[in-house]
């Protein structure tokens, strides 16, 4: 330990420089600016300034001292549609995300369906005490570094998101993904929980997707910027041996299925099918045990302890199950136009027109890129 704690890498990351040209700008060998990054040693006042001019910030944007590395700040404690979830008094410490959004700090705590997206979400501290007024709590950062480098906070549902990671934090952009259904999505970006929401909800009176929703639910200007069209359907047991064809093969006394969560867009077009088909909820054996997520209802068909659910061809294909398709959809993502010139914004909106991350979502099957990084008209 130097005694300095520093934030080169995501700085220099977003600058997409390479240490050796970094180092140059410094005026010091890549092998001193490797220290530097490292924390093996302290740069003199003139190479720290070197290193803030060429990186477009300030000296203390990019060094602190280390024994602030458990300061603790004030957050607002947020907790989803959970009911209790802010109420409830985990023990602590625990362990939540921790975000900027606007100017505000929030707080999510990483316990119960929060905790996993198939793994380990990760965290950025300890909440050290519970709510008070307003709920506030106290959070105690793992490194208080990183609350200074840029970040994107999305909600949605699509498996592909996780791809954003790698690129976003090349570029320096710290990713906190909370996985939601759509309207769930929507209300958070409503309240300033999210720079980003995904949605794929259609209006049954217009046939369009998303559009309508946003202006329902999101009290001010947003930009709608499409991520890719997907497959939605029925995800089967390999080698579908409940024989399941359609919407209607739901309703048979031996088949069972695990749903989405109220206000998923998966959720709201499996009801619009038993509709049109004529099936009542309660036809539908497991119709009200729910999975957050497509992975989640992919990994209970896996499992064998159901037959059916419905979700994207990719979850399915990503868990060797069978699939039955029902619908494409556009899944879009929609952001506040008051978020528009953030550096995390600004930085997605650039991966989502690399050729890369295209072919990575195309490469997990049931999506169509075409349109990845097209602003959606409303005429």
């Amino acid at each position: 330990m130097t005694g300095l704690l520093n934030r080169l890498k995501p700085f220099r990351l977003k600058a997409e420089l390479s240490q050796q040209e970094l180092a140059g700008l410094a005026g010091i060998s890549r092998q001193a600016y490797s220290a530097l990054e490292s924390g093996s040693a302290n740069p003199s006042t003139q190479v720290a300034l070197r290193l803030a001019k060429a990186l477009g910030t300030n000296v203390d944007s990019l060094f602190s001292l280390a024994e602030d590395l458990h300061e603790e700040l004030q957050a607002e404690l947020i907790g989803g549609d959970i009911p209790g979830a802010i109420s409830a008094a985990p023990e602590y410490p625990s362990r939540v995300q921790v975000m900027r959004v606007g100017g505000r700090v929030l707080a999510r705590t990483l316990s119960g369906v929060w905790a996993t997206r198939q793994t380990l979400v990760d965290a950025e501290g300890l909440m050290l005490s519970g709510p008070g007024p307003g709920n506030r709590v106290l959070v105690q950062p793992y490194d208080p570094g990183e609350m200074a480098t840029p970040s994107l906070c999305l909600m949605g549902c699509d498996p592909a998101g996780a791809l954003l990671e790698q690129g976003l934090r090349r570029r320096g952009v710290r990713l906190v993904w909370s996985e939601e259904g759509s309207h769930q999505a929507l209300e958070g970006l409503a309240r300033g929980e999210a720079h980003v929401a995904g949605c794929h909800l259609k209006d049954d009176a217009t046939g369009r997707y998303n559009l309508s929703w946003v202006s329902r639910l999101v009290p001010f200007p947003c930009t709608l910027v499409t991520f890719a069209t997907w497959q939605q359907g029925l995800m089967v047991a390999p080698g579908n041996p409940k024989e399941i064809q359609s919407v209607a093969d739901l309703a048979r006394p031996e088949v069972k299925i695990v749903n989405r969560q109220l206000g998923s867009g998966s959720r709201a077009l499996l009801d619009r099918l038993l509709e049109a088909n004529g099936i009542p909820h309660d036809a539908v054996a497991g119709y009200q045990q729910e999975a957050r997520g497509h992975l989640a209802v992919a990994s209970a068909i896996a499992s064998g302890l159901v037959d059916a659910g419905i979700g994207v061809a990719a979850a399915a294909g990503a868990t060797g199950l069978g699939f039955v398709p029902l619908e494409e959809e556009r899944y879009d993502l929609v952001i506040p136009n008051h978020f528009l010139d953030e550096p995390g914004v600004q930085v997605l909106l650039d991966l989502l027109r690399q050729p890369l991350l295209q072919r990575r979502v195309e490469s997990l099957g049931g999506y169509d890129v075409s349109s990845m990084g097209l602003t959606v008209s409303d005429n």
